[in-house]
């Protein structure tokens, strides 16, 4: 099975029994922790990717790490992805649960990357203006490339608009290319 159904099945199935169970709120909670612990804690990564290391010894550990840190119903959730033998695909399965959780709260999510920070002022705007054009919620994330040069790229969802430096030098390259070989 791919592992993009996989992880989108297991988001699916936990985001459904949050909202049934009515902890949508804590599950997200949950879900952000587990996450962060993927992320910033190589050595339970490490032990989570690891073929050498037994199913029941990762159990247990999870059991540990997270039993009195989350809800139950994360923690048997949590479990079952672990008994199942698909612990390595955690990162998608809370990015993709995540993001079902914006969805249904009506909520996009945004990235700027630009040459530099923006301020404040400028990034509040802009989240008005793109709650406004897109009739929802924006969450907006910063992130500074020095790479793109100048300009920006803002990318909402599955929509990219790249108004960097790079990118157009890059369009003047390959238009002074093409006209070259004719």
């Amino acid at each position: 099975m791919n592992e993009s159904k996989i992880s989108v099945r297991y988001a699916k199935a936990l985001f459904e029994l949050g909202k049934e169970e009515n902890l949508i709120e804590s599950v997200i909670k949950d879900i952000q922790l587990i996450d962060e612990v993927c992320k910033t804690m190589p050595e339970f990564w490490l032990m989570v990717e690891s073929p050498v290391v037994k199913t029941s010894q990762k159990r247990t550990s999870v059991k540990l790490i997270f039993g009195d840190k989350i809800n139950p119903v994360s923690l048997n959730f949590l479990d079952l992805v672990v008994q199942n033998r698909r612990e390595i695909y955690l990162k998608d399965i809370s990015r993709n649960f995540l993001s079902l959780c914006r969805k249904d709260k009506g909520v996009l999510s945004a990235t700027l990357t630009s040459a530099s920070a923006i301020e404040k002022e400028s990034n509040l705007k802009l989240s008005e203006l793109l709650s406004k054009s897109f009739n929802a919620k924006i969450e907006l994330q910063e992130v500074v490339d020095k790479e793109i040069i100048g300009g920006f790229v803002l990318r909402i969802e599955d929509q990219q608009l790249d108004a960097s430096v790079s990118n157009q030098l890059n369009l003047i390259k390959r238009e002074l290319l093409s006209n070259h070989m004719k």
